[in-house]
């Protein structure tokens, strides 16, 4: 009987070693590698490989980084966090997050920050681009991308962001939708942007929130939520938005089905997607 045990276990054993095997061969495929080339003002990069996963290229940040300008790379294994820093630029990427954070300003990529080949992180190389304030081109005929060096640091959050725009979008994101997942938080911060680009709208966030031309357009500037402090991640939600990142350019309106008091919305508007509790219409 023990034998049988033995052989047994061993017999699982492989088999649980197949089965691992088989999972990482087919999260690789599904993941659709592809190697690419890197050109650097017309030089090829030459450092560890950059991939196509995907839509997205992907790029090791530390070779990169000081492939395109002197920097010094600093990892930090408890919070999965790499920090590039220069006289004039400080990024910091965690793996996992769809953001980084470059000189205070927040740069979303729908695909997360990665830690593939030999434990090194990557990430969406138009995130270090942006960070790196250097150009990009795709050539979809070799594969290939093509990166052109300019200032060499992106302009600070503190120099970039309207202090007036930012007080007044984080204020409504955290009244609106606190609690919500990150991208519902943007969504919200999307309708009240794509209002002001919407000449049927007041034409500043501070106008659209507080239009009251029909009706209240938004409850917490009735109740005076739109008055308390904002949660940190409505406050990324804001720099992100004011970046330029859009679920849609096309939804003008939310509401929650389970608390709204009105059907209005979902009577005339055309229903666009869900995102946790709230539905977007344009």
């Amino acid at each position: 009987m023990k034998i049988k045990k033995r052989i047994l276990a061993a017999a699982t054993a492989v088999l649980i070693m197949i089965v691992s095997f088989v999972g990482m061969v087919t999260q690789a495929f599904s993941l659709n590698y592809r190697s690419i080339d890197i050109y650097i003002d017309g030089v090829r990069y030459t450092g560890d490989k950059a991939f196509l996963i995907e839509d997205t290229t992907y790029v090791p940040v530390r070779m990169l980084s000081q492939a395109i300008r002197n920097c010094s790379v600093y990892w930090d294994e408890p919070t999965r966090t790499a920090t590039v820093s220069a006289n004039d630029l400080n990024v910091q990427i965690t793996a996992g997050f769809n953001y980084i954070i470059a000189n205070g300003r927040y740069l979303y990529s729908p695909k997360p920050v990665r830690i593939l080949e030999n434990d090194r992180m990557y990430l969406p190389i138009r995130l270090l681009a942006a960070a790196f304030d250097t150009g990009v081109e795709w050539d979809g005929k070799t594969y290939s991308v093509h990166l052109t060096r300019g200032s060499g640091a992106i302009l600070s959050g503190d120099q970039y962001y309207n202090e007036n725009d930012l007080y007044w979008l984080s204020r409504i994101i955290s009244a609106e939708s606190r609690g919500e997942p990150l991208l519902g938080q943007i969504a919200v911060g999307n309708v009240v942007l794509n209002r002001v680009d919407n000449p049927l709208f007041p034409n500043s966030i501070y106008d659209v929130i507080f239009d009251n031309k029909y009706a209240v357009q938004f409850t917490p500037t009735a109740n005076g939520t739109i008055y308390h402090t904002p949660s940190e991640t409505s406050v990324i939600a804001a720099k992100i938005c004011l970046e330029g990142y859009s679920l849609s350019d096309n939804i003008y309106y939310f509401f929650e089905p389970v608390s709204a008091t009105s059907a209005w919305v979902s009577a005339t508007r055309t229903f666009r997607f869900q995102i946790g509790n709230h539905r977007f219409y344009s």
